[in-house]
């Protein structure tokens, strides 16, 4: 068994530890580590149908996973409400060890997460799946339903790039959406985010983003904007 292997079925173990969900996927380094006993935090996405059961099962499994404040105030309905109205709707547990590894999760209602999707309103976990992710789980076709989050996503890139740029342009544009109004690149975060996450993911962008480019090829974009994306282009 090879190392992507080795690392695909560490993380699919996880979900033996915790309620059944019907969708997953993790983010991050993790996607791109040529080591996978390398010491870095894993990034989950977990989608369940009712976030109160499932917090209230995953209490029972994984009461230490919480914040010990939420468990003794107000349990698993606190924690879906705290989710709902203060937040964005997902409820993170960080700082989780399992099998010798640090782990954080976000748990979000399917139907959230869809409507994120579809139509941007939190931009929160829509901008998280503008980037490369290895899907786990994958019930109800979230890959499909992603299709028309990525192709929006290309299109506010280019609406924002000019009229000449790289391939590596476009998706420093992309990832940078998400970051767009997010006060922590001014201060805590590493300003040259953007750049490394392209750059040590490239192949995963291209791989998400040459079909919808194909697409926009022959409608409006010119010879000169993709010069760099499709050197053999004729339009």
């Amino acid at each position: 068994m090879d190392n992507k292997d080795t690392t695909h079925s560490h993380l699919l173990s996880f979900l033996n530890a915790i309620p059944p969900v019907e969708f997953c996927c993790v983010y991050g380094s993790t996607l791109h580590s040529t080591d996978p006993g390398k010491s870095t935090m894993v990034d989950y996405i977990l989608g369940v149908s009712d976030p109160l059961q499932w917090h209230s099962e995953n209490l029972k499994m994984n009461a230490d996973h919480y914040a010990s404040w939420m468990v003794l105030l107000g349990g698993a309905k606190l924690i879906t409400n705290v989710a709902d109205k203060l937040g964005v709707g997902v409820h993170f547990n960080p700082y989780v060890t399992w099998n010798n590894k640090m782990l954080k999760y976000g748990v979000v209602r399917m139907h959230d997460l869809i409507q994120d999707i579809l139509n941007w309103e939190s931009f929160y976990l829509s901008g998280r799946l503008q980037k490369p992710v290895n899907m786990l789980v994958d019930n109800l076709d979230i890959e499909t339903i992603n299709s028309v989050n990525l192709r929006a996503a290309v299109s506010a890139a280019l609406l924002l790039l000019p009229p000449k740029f790289t391939e590596e342009d476009l998706y420093a544009k992309i990832c940078s959406l998400s970051y767009m109004g997010d006060v922590r690149m001014l201060f805590a975060e590493d300003r040259n985010k953007v750049k490394k996450i392209v750059q040590g993911q490239f192949d995963l962008f291209q791989s998400m983003y040459k079909p919808f480019l194909e697409e926009y090829e022959g409608l409006w974009l010119t010879s000169d904007s993709l010069a760099h994306i499709f050197p053999s282009s004729n339009c």
